[in-house]
C-alpha cells in the first residue's frame, strides 16, 4: 500500500514539474526552473521507492500514463489546449489501463522465487543423513 502512496507522490511531483516547464521559458526564469528541478527530483526519488514494492513495468506504466492524462487535463482546462473526441477516448483508455494495473492481478507479474533461493533446496543440519549427499 505504501508503494501506491509513493507512486501518487511521484506523479504529483512530475505533474508539477511538467506544468512549470512552460513557465520556465527554457530555464531562463529562476523560480519556475527551480520548481521543475525540485519537482522532477521528488518524482524520481519516490519512483525509486515505489520500485521496492511494485514491478517496474506496472509502476512506470501508471506513472507515465496518469502523468499524461493529468498534464493533458491541465493544458485543456487552464491553457485552452484543443482535445478532440479521439483525445478523450485515448485518455479514457489510459485511465482504464491504470485501473487494470491497480487490480490485484498485478501481483501475478512478479517473478517466482528462483529454485536456489527456496528453503527446500538447501539441506539443513536437521536433514536426515539418508537425504544428505554421501550419507
Amino acid at each position: 500500500m505504501k508503494g501506491w502512496l509513493f507512486l501518487v507522490i511521484a506523479i504529483v511531483g512530475e505533474v508539477i514539474a511538467t506544468s512549470a516547464l512552460k513557465s520556465s521559458e527554457g530555464f531562463t526564469k529562476l523560480a519556475p526552473s527551480a520548481v521543475v528541478i525540485i519537482g522532477y527530483g521528488i518524482a524520481f526519488y519516490f519512483l525509486s521507492l515505489v520500485l521496492k514494492s511494485i514491478p517496474v513495468g506496472v509502476a512506470y506504466a501508471v506513472w507515465s500514463g496518469l502523468g499524461v492524462v493529468i498534464i493533458t487535463a491541465i493544458a485543456w482546462l487552464l491553457h485552452g489546449q484543443k482535445l478532440d473526441a479521439w483525445g478523450f477516448v485515448g485518455m479514457g483508455l489510459i485511465i482504464a489501463a491504470f485501473l487494470l494495473a491497480r487490480s490485484p492481478s498485478w501481483k501475478s507479474l512478479r517473478r517466482p522465487t528462483p529454485w536456489w533461493r527456496c528453503s527446500a533446496f538447501w539441506i539443513s543440519p536437521r536433514t536426515p543423513s539418508s537425504m544428505r549427499a554421501g550419507g
